[in-house]
């Protein structure tokens, strides 16, 4: 009934929220991506979007749409392989940002494993930057981490922002340096933090560095300082840091799908797997861009930071 190309261009458009990227991503003209969506639309009898010269934003209808998408592409691809007769094989070495642990990432790797049984999936959950190092050097085959500032390769498959985030009794002294809660080197989202902070000239000292989010979550949840953060992915007992506070902008991050160079393990598997994570995006894109807690402070009668 729906057209997976138009299906796949669907998908591309709900989840970089423009016409232009989602043309970039697949390859083909935006007029080609305009004509694609105007046909599942008419196909399905609803607006999938609302947009305009300057916003792209999904309809209920569109919302919906995204599962059913998902699930027919997903339908498709097992149906061709079955009939096509071919089973992927071969190891794959798939590494993956430690900001998708909490998303529904797991469940996108549990219906690969069902599909390719006999692909080998190793699996590495490092900071961003270090997955950049390891896909560099060979060591892995794909990988699902947060672009650098300046990159422009990858295939994109959400953007989100970048906010402060701490403990809901956190009050931020502004006479005083900013406690920092961050990854150590090459984390990407403390070198965003910091180069921000001393581009608006705001004072720092590290609070806690930790190579795990976990331990970063519990240092914050402890009101030991704020940690910068994807405003989707906030883990629970944390909230954003009220404007007010008057804390820089961190601007926008996007994460993406790397693939290296062949090396070792099967580009077959792990074309296979990005299709699998670009065909799921849904379940991934829907934990970026929510707006997250936002503490009132003076309101819960916060103490100020020692």
């Amino acid at each position: 009934m729906y057209d997976p190309a138009q299906l796949r261009t669907f998908l591309a458009v709900a989840q970089t929220l423009s016409f232009t990227r989602a043309a970039r991503r697949l390859g083909v003209r935006q007029s080609t991506v305009s004509q694609h969506v105007r046909r599942l639309e008419e196909a399905t009898g609803r607006q999938l979007f609302t947009r305009d010269t300057h916003r792209v934003d999904l309809t209920e209808d569109g919302e919906a749409m995204l599962g059913f998408a998902g699930t027919i592409l997903r339908a498709h691809e097992r149906a061709s392989a079955f009939f096509a007769g071919t089973r992927l094989r071969g190891r794959l070495r798939f590494g993956a940002s430690e900001d998708f642990v909490l998303t529904r990432l797991p469940e996108i790797l549990e219906g690969f494993r069902k599909e390719h049984p006999e692909v080998e999936l190793e699996l590495t959950v490092e900071l961003s930057g270090s997955l950049h190092q390891s896909l560099a050097a060979g060591r892995l085959d794909l990988v699902l981490a947060k672009r650098r500032a300046g990159d422009t390769h990858g295939e994109l498959v959400g953007r989100d922002a970048l906010t402060w985030i701490g403990a809901p009794h956190l009050r931020i002294d502004p006479e005083r340096p900013l406690p920092l809660i961050v990854f150590p080197p090459p984390g990407i989202t403390r070198a965003r933090a910091l180069d921000v902070l001393e581009r608006h000239g705001r004072s720092w000292r590290l609070a806690c560095t930790s190579t795990s989010l976990s331990g970063l979550v519990a240092a914050a949840r402890a009101g030991l300082g704020v940690m910068a953060h994807t405003r989707g992915l906030i883990p629970p007992g944390l909230v954003q840091v009220p404007t007010r506070a008057g804390l820089p902008d961190l601007g926008d991050v996007d994460f993406v799908l790397l693939h290296g160079q062949g090396r070792g393990g099967s580009p077959e598997a792990a074309d296979a797997l990005a299709a699998a994570i670009l065909a799921g995006g849904d379940r991934l894109h829907r934990g970026f861009g929510g707006p997250g807690e936002t503490a009132d402070r003076e309101d819960r009668g916060a103490t100020p930071l020692p």
